[in-house]
């Protein structure tokens, strides 16, 4: 039936009252337009120290924008774009400074808000990089690990107050060390030499922390010598004026770190050339007292670390010993809970020391806190002289403290070296006292090699030249011969 127009008035009439004039609309929109919208991939960029580059993307949806940087050490390939995608490199220079730097780089595009790109670097060295040419690894010569390289060190011996003493080699009242006194020390027992070294006294620019180069190879010559008597020889960054060992604080943490790199790429590559009887330690006992200060601690081991490895050649498979806080048993068994990274697997061992009961093995006069002990060890007290017997620090407490850093450490296949232990001679004493006395510290120091052994830490007597009262001396320097024959003979006791 066909529709009238009285009809198709009513039908409009209808549309309009339920559905709204829209609806019945001829003119209809179809295609409304699109959304402006305008992103970057990225809102924070973090650059190293070096001059780096990366890439972002700016997405933008029918907008003409522009990127805007108010910095000189940011360059931009491109500061404007329209619609699409538009790839951006963008450049951070070398921060030559010391101290970290930020930016912002701001994403604006007509009516839209901007979007903020946070930019930041790291600090630059204070120090030139002395890595100027790391080699290719060098594997030869450098079979062992560390857990194997462990079983061929037997007794250790410190050439102490020498290549570390302040104001040169002979400044603490010790010879300069001879081939003739290291085969000595060989012919008497001992396989391992531990050097302790000073680098800080030895600038040629304070500036720039440059080695004398000098310096450097009366180290190797002395290296050298040991090498040549089949010794394993670890060379360290001793007290050194105390600029890392005294200062680690979160205040000193950058600026350390940026010496002892330069430091250890100096030392490693100029000793690149020697075998795995030569080892490398971070430090030497490092103050630390808390968490914090071992975080810290932990960030001048992984400097030490990298530094010597960036250095390639047998370095990329040395050794190297990383010190515990303050060289401490029980302050490394509760702190030292995580240590540094190292890109080669069982190549690391940790460093304590031991001179407990100090009371016994240093003390010199009677303290508010304690007294001088003058006899130690289980049969070696006195029944006169009663109030010098040692009231603590003998044979459990030694053999507690070593079981700590076995299971810690050695249980784990990291081996612990003992790198300093011994016990003063107070040749003051007289008569039976004296006896007694010389006598327990006989028995302390063939304990102590003893109880390392059976927990498999390595032990390295000090030795620091002294054949006086409360003096540590073995041999003598002056001609090479052996002084103490009954401290030498315990130590050797303890192996058995």
């Amino acid at each position: 039936m066909k529709k009238t127009i009285k009809d198709f008035l009513l039908s409009f009439i209808l549309c309009f009252a339920f559905l709204g004039v829209s609806a019945c609309s001829s003119d209809k929109e179809e295609n409304p337009p699109a959304i402006k919208t305008l992103s970057s991939t990225t809102s924070k960029i973090d650059f190293e120290s070096k001059e780096n580059t990366i890439e972002i993307t700016i997405n933008s949806n029918g907008v003409t924008w522009t990127l805007s940087n108010t910095v000189s050490w940011i360059k931009l390939s491109q500061t404007v774009g329209t619609s699409g995608q538009t790839v951006v490199k963008i450049t951070a220079l070398e921060n030559t400074t010391t101290a970290l730097r930020n930016a912002v780089i701001t994403l604006s595009g007509g009516e839209l808000a901007s979007e903020a790109i946070s930019v930041s670097q790291a600090a630059g060295s204070l120090y030139p990089n002395y890595n100027t040419n790391p080699i290719a690894a060098d594997a030869s010569g450098m079979e062992s690990s560390a857990v194997e390289l462990a079983a061929k060190i037997k007794l250790g011996w410190n050439i102490g107050n020498t290549l570390e003493a302040t104001g040169g080699e002979t400044a603490w009242g010790n010879p300069k060390v001879t081939k003739a006194l290291i085969d000595a020390v060989k012919a008497n027992g001992f396989n391992a030499i531990r050097i302790p070294c000073s680098w800080n006294q030895n600038l040629e620019n304070a500036a720039t922390a440059k080695i004398k180069v000098d310096w450097l190879n009366r180290v190797k010559e002395v290296v050298q010598y040991c090498v040549d008597n089949d010794m394993y020889v670890v060379v360290n960054i001793h007290w050194d004026g105390g600029w890392l060992e005294n200062n680690i604080t979160e205040a000193k943490k950058v600026e350390n770190n940026a010496k002892q790199k330069a430091f250890w790429e100096q030392i490693a590559t100029h000793l690149r050339g020697f075998d795995e009887h030569l080892l490398f330690a971070s430090a030497n006992e490092p103050a630390v007292e808390d968490a914090t200060q071992m975080a810290v601690l932990t960030s001048y081991h992984q400097t030490f670390i990298d530094a010597v490895r960036s250095t390639g050649g047998k370095n990329t498979n040395r050794v190297l010993v990383v010190q515990g806080p303050t060289t401490d048993i029980e302050k490394t068994n509760k702190l030292m809970t995580t240590l540094p990274v190292d890109k080669v697997t069982g190549r690391m061992m940790v460093e304590v020391h031991y001179y407990s009961p100090w009371n016994f093995a240093g003390l010199t006069k009677d303290e508010t806190w304690g007294k001088m002990f003058y006899y130690w060890g289980n049969g070696f007290h006195s029944t006169t002289d009663t109030e010098r017997n040692a009231t603590w620090g003998e044979e459990a407490d030694l053999e507690k403290n070593f079981k700590l850093m076995k299971t810690q450490f050695v249980d784990k296949g990291i081996p612990v070296l003992l790198g300093e232990f011994g016990a003063i001679r107070r040749t003051t004493l007289t008569g039976d006292a004296l006896t007694l006395h010389l006598n327990s510290r006989a028995y302390y120091l063939k304990t102590v090699v003893k109880t390392a052994k059976a927990n498999g830490l390595l032990p390295f007597y000090w030795d620091e030249g002294s054949l006086g009262n409360n003096g540590f001396g073995i041999m003598n320097r002056t001609n090479n011969t052996v002084f103490d024959t009954q401290a030498l003979t315990a130590l050797k006791e303890g192996l058995q």
